[in-house]
């Protein structure tokens, strides 16, 4: 069971994802959650670093989507300035609004990979999708809301097991 947690990939941030090799790989589209993946949780807006990586994606042909489980309001002061479109109350990782993402961005599930810093709502849903799944390490942990933080606790859980089955590193800590 836990092994549906298990990410294809793991990389520190987001400016870590090796966008060659994705587009190796056919993907033209990123969806990719927002609060404590590209920014922290109680960071309204993006970073210089954000925007400039966010504007090499543009670049490199790649279509964006922010899937956020956070409300309209917070996700749309974040998306909009950015002319990203998004989809916020998304409910991961149910696979309504993965659906309503790749209907965005006009491609399938083998064109898009999903980028989230949690095992239980962007790693779940993507790969419940069958979308390739990334998983950074969260911004700030200490912002996160309370549902976020069991989330974590479960999440304890599921890398305790899949490393006593050898199929997480045992050094890696989140």
């Amino acid at each position: 069971m836990f092994q549906r947690l298990l990410p294809d990939q793991i990389v520190s941030t987001v400016f870590d994802i090796d966008l060659q090799a994705l587009k190796k790989r056919g993907v033209s589209g990123i969806i990719t959650d927002l609060d404590n993946t590209l920014v922290s949780a109680k960071t309204a807006n993006a970073t210089p670093e954000l925007t400039a990586w966010l504007e090499l994606v543009k670049r490199e042909g790649f279509r964006v989507v922010v899937l956020s489980n956070n409300n309209e309001s917070r996700v749309s002061v974040f998306s909009k300035p950015l002319g990203i479109p998004f989809i916020p109350a998304a409910r991961k990782p149910f696979g309504k609004a993965f659906r309503k993402a790749l209907s965005l961005l006009k491609l399938n599930a083998g064109q898009a990979v999903v980028v989230g810093d949690q095992m239980l709502t962007d790693i779940l849903g993507g790969r419940r999708m069958g979308l390739h799944t990334i998983l950074v390490t969260p911004i700030a942990p200490a912002e996160e809301g309370f549902g976020t933080q069991i989330n974590r606790k479960i999440e304890k859980i599921a890398l305790s097991r899949l490393r006593k089955r050898g199929l997480w590193p045992e050094k890696e800590e989140r």
